[in-house]
């Protein structure tokens, strides 16, 4: 059986993709964020919910997402307020995390485009579909 060679596609996948995400980090970490805490921020933009259904929404448990919601509201970017029709207790944006949000969202944006800025949309497409597949693939 031969070695894995660093000039494989699924080698370059894999390099491709970490160097992505430790550059999505670089505005987390610069705001004295964690990993995960953008998906938390992008998933309240969507709108205000509940802390349950939050957990539910990013696929955690509730008790591991307790602590990164307190600690977003500690930092001002969370807050605490009435949902829903009925009221329930629920987490929302603050103005602070809007903005922050919206520089997080901004720099995915650049990132893509950089990274995808050479192809036509024809090829960007294909290229979106292809990975598409090959994630259901490896999720069987």
């Amino acid at each position: 059986m031969s070695r894995p060679s660093s000039r494989s596609t699924l080698y370059r996948l894999i390099e491709a993709g970490q160097l992505a995400h430790q550059a999505l980090l670089v505005p987390l970490r610069e705001r004295g964020l964690e990993p995960g805490d953008d998906a938390v921020l992008f998933e309240l933009a969507r709108s205000a919910t509940t802390g349950p259904a939050l957990a539910a929404q990013l696929g955690l448990p509730d008790d591991a997402l307790a602590p990164r919601v307190e600690r977003l509201i500690e930092r001002g970017l969370v807050v605490r307020q009435a949902v829903g029709s009925d009221l329930t207790q629920g987490l929302a944006l603050t103005e602070r995390g809007v903005r922050i949000r919206n520089g997080l969202a901004d720099h995915w944006t650049q990132l893509e485009e950089a990274l995808m800025g050479e192809l036509k949309p024809r090829q960007r497409k294909k290229l979106s579909d292809t990975l598409k597949r090959f994630v259901e693939l490896l999720r069987l």
